[in-house]
């Protein structure tokens, strides 16, 4: 037989399901066998001698030499019938040291019950295994600790990965040094740790030491050699990572990062998958700690309705919404290749064959009626609508058809068939409206209020701003300039905006249909606002292109600084420390006038601060 022979499972014909251990691997169980053995015949041996002080007789020596045999046999044959020679644990792993120390102290307890009443009759005096065990487990330990050292050291990368310095000493860096450390092909070589914590300054991970503060860049690389600066601080959000950046950039190390804490936990990423730091992270990274057993229980075992579930933000909220194990998830869409790519994130299949994908148009009442009554959901997500600020400058007649008559007939449907969790997708723009947009999606977060009072049921809006990497956002425009070669355009220098990424802002949204309550708006905390103008200079920097940056002025209705909270808005945290709560206004469905509403905007103030601007200059990256 082969050392490689294959074996067929017959009931299935011939297909191979599993190979013969290797003849290698065997003999390394068996010497370990022999190794456990010999530790419990020289334990008993030197227990016994060191009694006697070495001085024995003929009938001691072979009483002595017996019973080290037994013992060394009895852990041979309880080590292969635990399975603790037949591969069931790493050797030298912390589970296999448990299961030896188990054993070790269950035959010392077994044998002294045999060598206690006999102990005296044949020369071996009654303590002996009490005495021996402490011996044969520092014996066992000490082989497998050795052997560990030495595997470990055979598994460490070689001097052609890169040198790189860890930043952060805790879990995720343990993590992902017990991953880098121990495989020969990983590109990554951790020469040293990063850490501001005082205390940490003597730490060593795995080996590696703590050689520094974020303030000591310099100094640790050029001390290690290091090219390469990994941040491995699951908790990090933007601000942090753009200090921890910059001072890593200005000692010439290139910076990546570990996925954040979200992605580790849902096991979509591993902590060995380390990318270099995006413009993503250094300003929409807000790592959120939800609260899963309150969510399950609104969407577990419930039916879910989303609109707007082709764009970016609902086909995401579909697939966390999908984890939770709700009884039906209806994706709703009036974009056929939008719901495609919804279906590919929660089914693993874009065949839109099936029910779970609805086309529809929010503003066809007679077919979402139709939809609503044949479905029953419990739990409505409101994603859809027209959200492109210029756009609907233009077009002010589509905002009142879609963000507000549109979300009426959503939110009359939900009435009528008793959905008990409404949550409207709101924007930053609803607080103190300057825009179309900001004033139809105002009114949008009013008729939910309306809505939540008239039934008592969570008929809440989330409100948060600029989602990164949605389509048509600021970022992929960015991206898709710098990648032509053609001058970036931002309308004002000192413009800023909110910033989060997708699946962050999306896991708020979900979070917050578990906590709030009957008419209110929860703003989500998005940190601090961004200059448009610094991530158009980090993300030309990070290109390494010479891009120009043109300042086209404010657009009408256009905020120069966004706002998360209206003037008359009092804020509340009393669930989540990252979700604000106040109360909206009520308007009645009998009250919309579009004639009136138009009127009304177009009478206020169209920007938010008055500013002059400069004629539209070109502005080199380099000079920026």
């Amino acid at each position: 037989m082969s050392a490689k022979q294959e074996y067929v499972d017959t009931s299935t014909g011939d297909i191979p399901v599993f190979s013969e251990v290797s003849v290698k691997q065997r003999r390394r169980r068996l010497l370990a066998a022999l190794i456990d053995g010999l530790a419990w015949s020289f334990g008993v041996v030197l227990a016994i001698a060191l009694r006697f002080e070495f001085v024995m007789d003929a009938r001691g020596w072979i009483a002595t030499t017996t019973l080290a045999l037994v013992a060394g046999g009895i852990q041979m044959v309880a080590g292969y019938v635990t399975g603790l020679y037949r591969g069931r644990f790493s050797y030298g792993s912390f589970d296999e040291v448990r299961a030896v120390g188990i054993i070790v102290v269950i035959e010392a307890f077994a044998l002294s019950l045999l060598v206690i009443p006999i102990g005296p009759v044949i020369g071996v005096p009654r303590g002996t295994l009490l005495l021996a065990f402490p011996f044969v487990l520092l014996l066992m330990f000490g082989v497998r600790y050795m052997a560990r050292l030495l595997i470990d050291r055979a598994r460490k990368p070689g001097q052609d990965a890169d040198a790189a310095l860890i930043v952060g000493a805790g879990f995720i860096a343990d993590k992902l040094l017990a991953n880098i450390t121990t495989d020969p092909s990983s590109p990554i070589r951790a020469v040293g740790l990063i850490d501001d914590d005082p205390d940490k300054r003597k730490l060593r991970l795995r080996g590696v030491p703590v050689v520094g503060s974020t303030r000591e860049f310099a100094a640790a690389a050029q001390r290690t050699g290091a090219k390469l600066a990994i941040i491995a601080i699951g908790s990090a959000d933007s601000t942090l990572l753009r200090k921890i950046s910059d001072r890593a950039e200005a000692a010439g190390l290139r910076v990546a990062v570990t996925p954040p804490m979200i992605t580790l936990k849902s096991g979509e990423e591993s902590f060995s998958d380390v990318r270099d730091i995006s413009i993503e992270d250094l300003i929409g990274r807000h790592p959120v700690d939800t609260n899963v057993e309150l969510i399950a229980g609104y969407i577990t075992g419930r039916r879910v309705l989303v609109t707007g579930a082709g764009g970016s933000i609902g086909s995401e909220l579909c697939r966390q919404l999908a984890k939770f194990g709700p009884r039906e998830l209806i994706m709703l869409d009036r974009d056929e290749t939008g719901l495609q790519y919804a279906q590919l994130g929660t089914s693993g299949h874009g065949l839109l064959d099936t029910n779970d994908v609805v086309l529809a148009d929010i503003r066809d009442i007679d077919l979402l009626d139709r939809i609503f009554d044949e479905r029953r959901p419990d739990v409505v997500f409101h994603a859809a609508a027209l959200k492109h600020l210029p756009m609907l400058e233009q077009y002010p007649d589509e905002a009142w058809k879609t963000n507000v008559i549109g979300s009426l007939n959503v939110i009359n449907a939900a009435r009528r068939v008793g959905v008990s969790t409404f949550v409207n997708i709101s924007t930053d723009k609803a607080a103190n409206p300057t825009s179309v947009l900001g004033h139809s999606k105002r009114v949008a977060e009013k008729l939910t209020a309306w809505a939540g009072s008239e039934t008592g049921m969570r008929y809440l809006s989330v409100r948060f701003g600029n989602v990164i990497g949605s389509r048509g956002s600021m970022l992929p425009t960015f991206q898709r300039l710098i990648a032509e070669g053609r001058p970036i355009t931002v309308t004002h220098p000192d413009a800023t905006r909110y910033f989060m990424t997708i699946p962050e802002a999306c896991q708020l949204v979900v979070q917050a249909g578990g906590i709030g309550r009957a008419g209110e708006v929860l703003i989500l905390d998005m940190g601090e606002p961004v200059s448009i103008l610094e991530v158009a200079k980090r993300m030309i920097a990070m290109s390494g292109k010479n891009i120009e940056i043109v300042f086209t002025g404010l657009r009408q209705g256009e905020k120069l600084h966004e706002e998360l909270v209206g003037a008359r808005e009092h804020l509340e945290r009393p669930f989540h420390p990252k979700v604000s709560h106040t109360q909206a206004d009520i308007i009645t469905p009998d009250r919309l006038d579009k004639a009136g509403w138009m009127e009304r905007m177009f009478a206020t103030p169209r920007n938010n601060d008055t500013v002059v601007i400069e004629p539209i200059r070109l502005e080199k990256a380099a000079d920026a």
